[in-house]
């Protein structure tokens, strides 16, 4: 195929196809789940008592509580962006230019310390430092100190934290694999070295990576709906008010959840927009003709390293090992008996749901999987082959649930798909729906990014010799972009299995997921049979994370 033409296949000036079918398609379907939803939020805002008003907004700019809110909100969105980049770079430069044991190990376990819902992070915090926690009374008891509190800010700000540092270090590690180790010698010719080098030479460098781990964390933080819930102490967020606004325990008001709603989405959508736009300003290539070797430091300074570097990683960890030993601690009344008592009760105890709910995290989670890879896959490839105004509206549609609050989706949906004409909150169906569109963004965005280096000719190859393009999609241009899939296909799975605040307003008790039956328990203050549902949502993650690494290049795929 000459040049002109491969111009005019990228361009997307061919004729219509089946590509054209499944793009007309699938950008239907996003506008039923995702504009739709949108547009009955912005209506319900303005909707009150059978008539149009903007009473909801008036009361929310007018009430010092909600303009609070809002502000909590965007203290703790920036506050735990801020703090999880530093942490992030710091680790990732050290484990970039210093030889570390156990380099492969640290970098399952950073992974492996955010694969669980934040708020059982708050739960395992109270269980350290609440106002019975096991540090507090030891403190207490034995040397006559009073622990600092873990409830309010600073406790909220330390779970996201932890939380949230392995989006960004995941991000960094790669970046940091595209800097030439001739940009530090420069650096290093002209008198800047070590901590000066890294912050004043490199960090410039990984703007846009920066940025792109950045708003990931803070959109992740400022909708983060179980933490503050549960070590908040009255600390108002805007997903606390939205969720009490939609389910009071006196009265619900819709009008004023969807208000929330929408100041949320143009929020995050704003602060998206910029991201964007900086990022391209920034945007830059970079290849590392020569990478950066790590070296070997003295003693005394390795020692230092691995201690800041395994010094974090029992920090983050520390959670998991809580709720693993509190599942088997001895309760009363659902609370912890003094003592270290050890018993089978508390699994026996949530025995009789655990089942459910297991079955439909792998039922609802699989089949959303399916969804999503098998979308992602055609999104992918007709947004890089098939480029048309169409295709950029479906390539930006997709992003709209990774930008959005889950809480503001599970809003939207609840709304929309309550009654006439699709009635499927409470269903199968909404929850995979849900699921799906939530976290298709992470398959969407590694398999671009690998489509976008392979070449057409093969394409034209395969359909020279008599393949149809469905076939040679399945069959020549999917096995070359597995790395990419499958990527993004597990930490997809991972966040799908440990899903909360989208489908809070959408399950029911035959729906009911893992992290919804915990999320419930906990709220009970079962604290002990909580212990044991999230020990065994541990365990289902880590297994998850385990056997990818058993796969035909499944430690390369983990390679951040």
């Amino acid at each position: 195929m000459s040049t002109a033409a491969v111009s005019a296949h990228r361009r997307g000036m061919t004729k219509p196809d089946v590509w054209t079918g499944a793009s007309t398609l699938l950008t239907l379907v996003y506008l039923v789940v995702v504009v739709w939803p949108m547009v009955m939020v912005l209506r319900q805002s303005v909707w009150s008592d059978g008539a149009f008003a903007w009473d909801s907004f008036t009361t929310f700019f007018t009430t010092k509580l909600y303009t609070t809110a809002l502000g909590h909100s965007l203290l703790i969105g920036f506050g735990v962006t801020i703090l999880s980049l530093i942490v992030a770079y710091i680790l990732a430069y050290l484990m970039t230019m210093f030889k570390v044991r156990g380099r492969g190990a640290i970098q399952v376990l950073i992974l492996a310390s955010m694969m669980s819902p934040p708020f059982i992070g708050a739960y395992s915090w109270i269980l350290l430092l609440g106002n019975n926690g096991v540090i507090t009374q030891t403190l207490r008891n034995f040397l006559h100190i009073q622990a600092p509190s873990i409830y309010g800010l600073p406790g909220i700000l330390i779970v996201l934290t932890l939380q949230l540092v392995p989006l960004i270090f995941t991000y960094l590690m790669g970046a940091w694999r595209t800097v030439d180790v001739s940009v530090l010698e420069a650096a290093e010719s002209m008198g800047c070295t070590g901590a000066k080098r890294a912050f004043r030479v490199v960090l410039p460098l990984l703007v846009p990576t920066v940025l792109a781990g950045s708003l990931l964390v803070f959109v992740r933080a400022f909708a983060d709906f179980g933490t503050p819930m549960l070590i908040g102490r009255g600390y108002q967020t805007m997903p606390y008010q939205i969720y009490g606004a939609a389910t009071g325990e006196v009265s619900t008001n819709m009008s004023f959840a969807a208000a929330l709603s929408v100041i949320v989405i143009v929020l995050t959508l704003v602060i998206f927009f910029v991201q964007r736009f900086v990022a391209g300003r920034r945007s830059f290539a970079m290849n590392a003709l020569r990478p950066i070797q790590a070296k070997q430091l003295p003693g005394g300074r390795s020692a230092l390293v691995h201690v800041i570097i395994y010094g974090y990683l029992v920090i983050s960890l520390l959670p998991l090992l809580v709720v693993i030993i509190s599942s088997f601690r001895l309760t009363r009344m659902g609370q912890f008996i003094p003592g270290l008592h050890f018993t089978l009760n508390n699994y026996i105890n949530a025995s009789s749901d655990i089942t459910r709910a297991i079955k439909n995290t792998f039922v609802l989670g699989l089949t959303a999987l399916v969804v999503l890879v098998v979308v992602a896959i055609v999104v992918s490839y007709i947004t890089v082959r098939r480029p048309n105004p169409i295709n950029r509206v479906l390539d930006a549609l997709t992003m709209v649930p990774y930008v959005v609050p889950g809480l503001v989706i599970g809003i939207a949906f609840m709304l929309t798909f309550s009654g006439a004409p699709l009635p499927l909150t409470g269903t199968a169906v909404i929850m995979v729906i849900a699921l799906a569109i939530r976290r298709m963004s992470y398959t969407i965005r590694s398999t671009t990014a690998l489509l976008g280096q392979v070449s057409p000719s093969i394409e034209e190859a395969a359909q020279s010799l008599g393949a149809s393009k469905v076939k040679t999609l399945v069959r020549v241009i999917v096995p070359v972009l597995a790395p990419g899939i499958f990527a993004g296909a597990v930490l997809s799975w991972v966040t799908i299995i440990t899903e909360l605040s989208t489908t809070l307003f959408l399950y029911t008790n035959a729906t009911q997921t893992l992290s919804l039956l915990i999320y419930a328990t906990v709220v009970r203050a079962q604290l002990g049979t909580a212990g044991a549902e999230a020990t065994i949502l541990l365990v289902i993650t880590i297994l998850s994370l385990f056997l990818l690494t058993k796969l035909p290049g499944g430690n390369d795929n983990l390679k951040v």
